[in-house]
């Protein structure tokens, strides 16, 4: 039998939507979520294995979604809810190809991927970026460059943590380092070995604050009741960086922060030097675009970001941000809209966010 998610050779004499054609007349419930057919005579699209009556190959068409389908006039099939379904094969194939980026050493092809996934080159690119919020070959340096940052912190070399982390070539490395960690390679590995970072320790209503910045923009923004569990977790963190205290500009910024939390107006619009996983990074970004005075849930976030289910993993993408305020992690609640799991502590979620509801009102 055709498999219907692997595209036809390039033959004139083959029809390539034949495996499709022969799914639907199986009713493979396999090709259920790959795509729809549809029915001139009748108006309306279905999912391959529908129990309904088959119509003439003649006056069937093929979709690779039901948003195609319904573009050109189809109605869905009452019978068979392809929509219930399309989605979320979509979404599987998806999830298959991620799998597939993070296992493998060496990026997979686009055409390969694409072959797995059961779509055409350009579908799939389509589907990928709207299902992560970034293109296959982003998600694959990010998860290249992950591996590299893990590889360095368990203290590899540097060049083994190069070839371990699927770079066939030093120098494409080192074209990426800079960005990816925001340090040299010897000094990410080393806890931040000769380099500097500005910091400053200084109080608020909600306790102790500390604000820490690279050259290339802030790093950590943290709260706490003791200001030296603030400098101990910075130096754990960064256990070999040369931690300079804060000089006249740098207290400016410290009192931009300290003032943003006492008046939570606005965006906290700050250049950050922060590195997560292709996922983290995707949260943060949904995180930074919900405006002060408003919320969203863990569940509203995994949908933004292309990623339903996953609120689980949202929570953890939160728990993981290093910048309090200019990442606005504190504005994700519970479904039932409940505060729960903050950081620096729910006390302080409550208040910023009972700061910003009154700000936003005014």
């Amino acid at each position: 039998m055709l498999d219907p998610t692997t595209p036809m050779k390039n033959n004139s004499s083959i029809d390539p939507n034949d495996a499709r054609w022969e799914a639907v007349l199986n009713r493979d419930q396999s090709a259920d979520g790959r795509f729809v057919y549809a029915v001139v005579t009748t108006g309306v699209f279905c999912r391959p294995s529908c129990p309904s009556r088959k119509g003439l190959r003649k006056n069937v068409r093929f979709y690779d979604d039901p948003a195609e389908a319904r573009k050109d006039g189809f109605r869905p099939c009452k019978r068979c809810d392809p929509l219930s379904l399309a989605v979320d094969g979509k979404q599987d194939a998806i999830e298959a190809a991620c799998r597939l980026i993070e296992e493998s050493v060496e990026i997979p092809d686009l055409d390969d991927l694409a072959r797995q996934a059961g779509m055409s080159k350009f579908h799939f690119h389509r589907k990928f970026k709207a299902a992560t919020g970034i293109t296959p070959k982003a998600y694959a340096a990010a998860t290249r460059a992950g591996r590299m940052r893990g590889n360095l912190a368990s203290g590899a070399s540097v060049t083994e943590a190069i070839y371990d982390a699927g770079y066939n070539a030093s120098s494409r490395f080192y074209d990426e380092a800079a960005n990816r960690l925001g340090m040299q390679p010897r000094q990410f590995r080393d806890g931040g070995r000769n380099a500097e970072i500005r910091f400053a320790v200084g109080e608020c209503s909600l306790g102790a604050i500390l604000v820490a910045a690279t050259e290339k923009g802030v790093c950590s923004i943290e709260f706490a009741d003791d200001p030296e569990i603030l400098v101990a977790r910075l130096q754990d963190r960064f256990s070999k960086a040369r931690l300079v205290g804060a000089d006249k500009d740098f207290e400016e910024l410290v009192a931009r922060v300290v003032g943003h939390v006492e008046r939570p107006e606005g965006s906290l619009d700050l250049p950050l030097d922060i590195r997560g996983t292709a996922f983290q990074e995707k949260v943060w970004a949904a995180l930074r675009a919900i405006p002060a005075g408003a919320t969203a849930s863990y569940a509203d976030i995994a949908a933004t970001i292309g990623q339903p289910g996953a609120q689980r993993a949202v929570g953890a993408a939160c728990r993981s941000n290093p910048v309090a305020m200019a990442i606005p992690c504190h504005r994700v609640v519970r479904t039932d809209g409940r505060v729960s799991g903050y950081r620096w502590g729910i006390e302080r979620k409550e208040a910023l966010l009972t700061r910003e509801h009154a700000v936003a009102a005014e």
